[in-house]
């Protein structure tokens, strides 16, 4: 069973934040930089929401707002589901199903230890696919 940990592993460590108090041009600046789709929002250093390309479409674009005069504070999504590194990827699948959102905070304890996105779990299952090709195509010919 794949778990969010090899992601995490596979990913690497680093985790891209802003501050609330930011401006949301600021973070699109940095998520275009870092070629991400979503940021970690930080209040007084503590984790505080995401911030996801959705929420810059549907709560600055579409209510006309301004991009250079808007918060991050203001449009970042909170209270999302969290999970563990031993959350299996079928788990991670249902959540992001059920809650219709593309992005998980991964935390061990009350410390975000990184986050998981839909494409993650998209590439970690062809990779398993693809190894598991490999295996059988071993066995098929030894």
């Amino acid at each position: 069973m794949i778990k969010v940990s090899n992601i995490l592993a596979r990913k690497g460590g680093r985790i891209v934040t802003i501050d609330a108090g930011k401006s949301v041009l600021e973070a699109l600046k940095l998520m275009a930089d870092e070629n991400i789709g979503s940021v970690v929002i930080l209040e007084d250093g503590e984790y505080a929401g995401l911030l996801t390309e959705r929420d810059y479409a549907r709560k600055v674009i579409l209510k006309g707002k301004s991009s250079h005069e808007t918060l991050v504070r203001d449009i970042m999504s909170t209270g999302l589901p969290r999970i563990l590194p031993d959350n299996s990827i079928e788990t991670c699948m249902h959540i992001m199903s059920e809650s219709n959102i593309r992005y998980l905070p991964v935390f061990i304890d009350d410390a975000l230890c990184g986050i998981i996105s839909i494409n993650d779990l998209v590439t970690e299952t062809i990779l398993s696919q693809l190894e598991t090709i490999e295996q059988l195509k071993s066995y098929i010919h030894s």
